[in-house]
Parts: structure tokens; C-alpha cells; sequence
């Protein structure tokens, strides 16, 4: 069509032209877009990412215990993938009353951090008795610092972010910032809430010249929003960590968690309350003492304990399989029938069990004060 025909078009062929363009340059658009979503290898987990974030807020807004009114379509994505790992304090399955033989660090975060929280009218007039910004957890292994965590949240009521540190990473430049960014956003946007970094050691250690640029700069974003919650005494944001390596910290950052608290290794006294508190709910002999197993057991974790424990167990289930060698071809008992097939836990039971992780704990190098312990 030359340019002299085109003088010559009518209006209507001029309209239904520029129809036709419009709805060939729509459908490239909206292809070109459905292909950029198929090509991205992110487009399903980030679907589901919102979906399950729209799902937690919602069931966070019904909450009595919480005032959460947040408008899911006013979050950015960012927010939106981080609101993913939200976790509602009701659903959080650890109290107060699963911990044990730490009611003096329970007590002071009582004291300090969670009335604070929950009673904030009291505390309007005086900066200093505000909850503290950052609490650091720390101690060996398997001392029940994630379990504190946890239970701080439920006991105060507050929303809980559970931060996986390899959400914050992108392959993308500048978009680890723009999640960091969005962790503190959702945060004060819900507020009260804590947010969680296990293993806190992994993400802000200390900083080096040999550290990537992304990394470096994602740090240097993480504490400058962690200032912003300090210097803004109505925000009631709390980071919390938990660590067996504080040494490896960086020192800005032990200076932003001024609330510290040592979780160590139980002595023989919460000893004997945590092995009591295990086996409270377990069908146990008469000849069980705690009193005389806690002695034995110098230099076990929590953990250890309860793993000490489990094992005990499965022996009184081994022992059934011996005696009823068929029991797998027979019919499935009823469980109330099955349980009480089963004999209970005896003290030779978790003699058997402290013997075998002494032995496994001794040639790890879990144990280092042999000379108390008798190996024969």
C-alpha cells in the first residue's frame, strides 16, 4: 500500500486498522510475558510462596491475640515471599512447660523482653525499661536455644519470621538487598514481631576484605535497618539469634543484641528435670531413677538426653519383635492393644542407652573429661 492510498483510506478502514494493531501489539505483550514467567525457573516456588503468605496473613488477621490488619495486595513481592515464613504464635507446639532446668533464663526473659511486649502501656514513659532489639541465644549444641526462641513468641503473642538465611540470596545483583529490606518492612508492618535467625554465626560473622560484594553489602543493609528499629522507640521488633559460636560474630553486631543470655550445658539438678520431664508421659518401671541416671550422665546435652531416651524405648520394642517374631505378617493391632503389649521402660533400659552414646559421644570427641567416666 503506497502512501497515496493511504490518504485515501476511510475512516472506518482507518479505525479498524488501528484496532488491529492494538490487539496484535496486546498479544505480543501478554505472550512475550507468558514466556518470560515459563522461562523463569522461580515463577512456581514464588506462586506458592504468595499464596501461602496471602493464607498465614489472613489467619493471622483473625487472631484475637494479635491487631494484624495488613492489606496483602499493598505488600510488595518481596514482602510477600518473606511473609511466606511466617509462623502464627498459636500454632508455635513449645511452652514454657517443654523446657526445663532453665527457669532462671526463663524468668529474666520474662522480665525483660516479654512483658515489655505485652504490657507496653507500662513502659511508655522510660526508654530504658523498652524490650531490648536483639537477643542472642547462646551455647553448645542441643541446649534448647531454638526451643527458648520459640517459646518466647508463643508466650508473648508475637508474629515469628522464621529468617532462612538462603531466602536472602540471589543470583541476581541488587535483589539479596531488596529481600533484607523487605524482612524489616513485613516486620513493622505486623508488629509485634521477632525475628528469628538460627545459627546467626552462618550469616553475620564477622566482616573481612575477603567477603563477597554481595554478601558485604547485604550486611551492611541488614544492620542499617537493624539501627532504624533502635532508634524508633515505638517499633516492637526484636531480632533474635541463636549461635554456639558467638566468638565468631561481628562486633557491630553483638553491640545491636545487648540482651545476651548463655544457655549451657544442664548440671546434674536440671538434669534430673529434664530426664523427669521426658519421661513424665512414657509408660516407665518402678525402679527408674532419674536422680541416679542424671549423676551418670556429666556433659549430655538436652538433646542428648532426650536422644538417650528414645533409644531406651525402641528397646522395649525390640524386645516385642523378638518375642513375636510373626508380628509383622499378623493383622495391625488396635494402638491402645499395641501400647499395652509393649512393657514399659526400665532403668536397664536406659542404662543400655547412656552406655552405647557415652561410648559413641567418647569416640567423637563429645566427651572430653574421661577420667570420670568409666569405659568398661
Amino acid at each position: 500500500m503506497s502512501v497515496a492510498d493511504g490518504a485515501n483510506l476511510t475512516r472506518g478502514e482507518m479505525m479498524s486498522l488501528i484496532v488491529r494493531l492494538t490487539i496484535v501489539t496486546a498479544v505480543g505483550f501478554f505472550s512475550m510475558k507468558w514466556i518470560m514467567s515459563q522461562m523463569d525457573p522461580m515463577s512456581k516456588a514464588k506462586k506458592k510462596a504468595k499464596e501461602r503468605a496471602e493464607s498465614q496473613l489472613r489467619k493471622l488477621g483473625k487472631a484475637n491475640s494479635i491487631s494484624l490488619s495488613v492489606d496483602t495486595k499493598q505488600l510488595t513481592d518481596y514482602e510477600m515471599m518473606i511473609a511466606s515464613h511466617l509462623i502464627d504464635p498459636q500454632d508455635i507446639p513449645v511452652s514454657w512447660e517443654h523446657i526445663a532446668g532453665l527457669d532462671s533464663v526463663i524468668q529474666e526473659l520474662k522480665e525483660t523482653v516479654i512483658l515489655p511486649i505485652r504490657r507496653k502501656e507500662l513502659f511508655e514513659d522510660s526508654r530504658l525499661t523498652q524490650a531490648p532489639k536483639g537477643v542472642l541465644l547462646h551455647g553448645p549444641p542441643g541446649c534448647g536455644k531454638t526451643m527458648i526462641a520459640k517459646a518466647t513468641a508463643r508466650e508473648s503473642g508475637t508474629c515469628f519470621i522464621n529468617l532462612d538465611v538462603s531466602l536472602l540470596t540471589d543470583k541476581w545483583y541488587g535483589e539479596s538487598q531488596k529481600l533484607t529490606a523487605a524482612v524489616f518492612s513485613l516486620a513493622v508492618k505486623i508488629q509485634p514481631c521477632i525475628i528469628f535467625i538460627d545459627e546467626i554465626d552462618s550469616f553475620l560473622r564477622a566482616r573481612t576484605s575477603q567477603d563477597h560484594e554481595a554478601t558485604a553489602m547485604m550486611k551492611a543493609q541488614f544492620m542499617s535497618l537493624w539501627d532504624g528499629l533502635i532508634t524508633d522507640p515505638s517499633c516492637t521488633v526484636i531480632v533474635m539469634g541463636a549461635t554456639n559460636r558467638p566468638q565468631d560474630l561481628d562486633r557491630a553486631i553483638l553491640r545491636r543484641m545487648p540482651a545476651t543470655f548463655h544457655i549451657g550445658l544442664p548440671n546434674e539438678q536440671q538434669r534430673t528435670q529434664v530426664l523427669k520431664l521426658i519421661l513424665d508421659k512414657e509408660p516407665t518401671a518402678e525402679d527408674v531413677d532419674a536422680v541416679k541416671l542424671s549423676k551418670l550422665t556429666e556433659g549430655f546435652s538436652g538433646s542428648d538426653l532426650h536422644e538417650l531416651c528414645r533409644t531406651a524405648s525402641l528397646y522395649r520394642v525390640r524386645d516385642y519383635s523378638r518375642e513375636h517374631p510373626n508380628a509383622s505378617h499378623q493383622s495391625v493391632p488396635e494402638e491402645d492393644e499395641f501400647h499395652d503389649a509393649l512393657r514399659p521402660i526400665t532403668h536397664d533400659d536406659l542404662i543400655t542407652a547412656f552406655k552405647r552414646m557415652r561410648m559413641s559421644k567418647v569416640q567423637t570427641g563429645g566427651l572430653s573429661n574421661l577420667s570420670k567416666l568409666e569405659l568398661d
